[in-house]
């Protein structure tokens, strides 16, 4: 759909597009980051030009709240998005989005597939829960993954499609599929606009339930190697009961069940990182790749079983950490890692500073990543704060968490339903809530109060 921007050629000094390509519940051990099983070529290829961000975390782990939050550039606190169907205009319905600044600055702004909240699968073909200020250009691609969606294996048949364990390996052909389409779509559009400045957002559907891939992508991933996560029941009581969005643990699957689902989300995986591998060769073919900031990207991280959890909801790191890269045109670091604390919130700002936007809003929430693009070593203090939201009788328990580049601290409302904190160089898999004799929680909880009352 055509909003009418006026077309402009580039000027004397080139502007850099933006490839700005999205995953939907992309774990971040999953993706580019070593997991043998799952090889993501196309993911590394983004990675060996540029940054790949180890610590990244989003601001709520939670499809629309993470999305506002990371398109506006301000805290799910600012936006006062916290669920599925609140749109973050209803509370700030000035604010300028980041599409909306690449067209101030002269660009074409076009997306194609998720980038704000979809109901994923049920509103694939519609715009969803858009913005239509944001776009010049909106594509929403359908394939014929919702065809078959009456064909899936179904492990927790009481939830909706949209939230449930379920899986399927499709005949058809990856161009047949929703992803696929997205692929071809941005491809088209890359093609169109390759002689003016674009902003393109690439919102891929996958790897969000149900799992439905080609079956090649399931022929790739032997099940006999693939193994569920550990996990014993003392786990649920680690920390308060506002922690856990899974309950009863694992949704009561069985181990072999369990194992049957992991396969179809890694197959989804590869996937995905088979169209994102379109997307770049497109790039190169139309000599793009020097004048085009990529920019990859998930809404939040995704349980596999951690805890006995699955999905998102939680701030425990499998949700609220999620795979960031940013590389070529601007990156001055190539094929590095970053381990610095870095949050969604920072997208905005470092697309706009590297793009060289002018009138970037002065109110964001993030800083620009620009110096750890230029030295991932850099000196960098600033933590990151994720939080979500519980319902409890009319009166929702809110679950602030602050990381740092050692420690995670919690508070449900505000310390009053309970309090966590994990220190990772001891106890990786948060199994020791140390909250009530660690010295460290103190100056943690400051910090966090701190944040959060520059955020409201």
């Amino acid at each position: 759909m055509l909003l009418g921007a006026p077309m402009l050629a580039l000027g004397k000094t080139e502007r850099r597009n933006c490839l700005f390509i999205a995953s939907d519940d992309l774990n971040h051990s999953m993706s580019t980051f070593g997991n043998a099983l799952v090889p993501t070529p196309n993911l590394d290829r983004i990675a060996k030009r540029g940054v790949r961000f180890d610590r990244a975390y989003c601001q709520f782990a939670f499809c629309s709240p993470s999305r506002s939050s990371l398109m506006t550039g301000l805290s799910p606190d600012r936006t006062g998005v916290y669920n599925l169907t609140t749109h973050f205009r209803t509370k700030v319905p000035e604010v300028v989005t980041l599409g909306q600044l690449f067209q101030k600055n002269g660009y074409h702004s076009a997306r194609v597939g998720k980038i704000y909240h979809y109901g994923n699968p049920g509103q694939i073909g519609t715009d969803g829960l858009d913005d239509a200020p944001t776009w010049n250009q909106r594509v929403n691609p359908r394939g014929i993954d919702k065809d078959e969606e009456g064909k899936l294996i179904n492990y927790t048949p009481t939830r909706g499609v949209g939230s449930a364990l379920a899986y399927y390996a499709s005949p058809g052909r990856d161009e047949e599929h929703t992803d696929g389409k997205v692929a071809s779509e941005s491809i088209r559009i890359m093609e169109e606009n390759r002689d003016r400045p674009f902003f393109l957002g690439a919102g891929f559907y996958k790897p969000h339930c149900p799992f439905i891939a080609p079956s090649k992508y399931f022929d790739r991933v032997p099940i006999e190697k693939v193994t569920a996560l550990p996990f014993e029941e003392w786990e649920m009581n680690i920390a308060p009961k506002w922690a856990y969005f899974t309950k009863p643990s694992n949704w009561d699957l069985t181990e072999k069940q369990r194992v049957e689902v992991i396969r179809a989300y890694y197959a989804t995986i590869l996937f995905l990182d088979a169209q994102i591998g379109m997307l770049l060769d497109a790039v190169e073919r139309l000599k793009l790749m020097d004048r085009t900031t990529i920019v990859f990207w998930s809404d939040h991280g995704y349980h596999l079983g951690e805890h006995g959890q699955w999905m998102k909801q939680t701030v425990f790191e499998g949700a609220a950490r999620t795979p960031v890269m940013i590389s070529g045109a601007g990156v001055k670091a190539r094929g590095k890692r970053c381990l610095r604390t870095v949050e969604m919130l920072d997208l905005y700002p470092t697309v706009a500073d590297l793009c060289g936007l002018a009138g970037t809003p002065s109110n964001l929430h993030g800083t620009s990543l620009k110096p750890l693009l230029e030295n991932p070593q850099a000196r960098w203090d600033r933590p990151a704060v994720s939080q979500v939201e519980r319902p409890n009788q009319g009166k929702p328990v809110m679950g602030y968490s602050i990381r740092d580049e050692r420690y995670r601290y919690t508070m449900w409302n505000g310390g009053a339903e309970g309090e966590e904190l994990y220190d990772y160089a001891e106890d990786p898999r948060e199994l020791k809530n140390v909250a009530g004799t660690s010295g460290v929680k103190s100056a943690l909880r400051s910090k966090l109060e701190a944040i959060i009352s520059t955020r409201k």
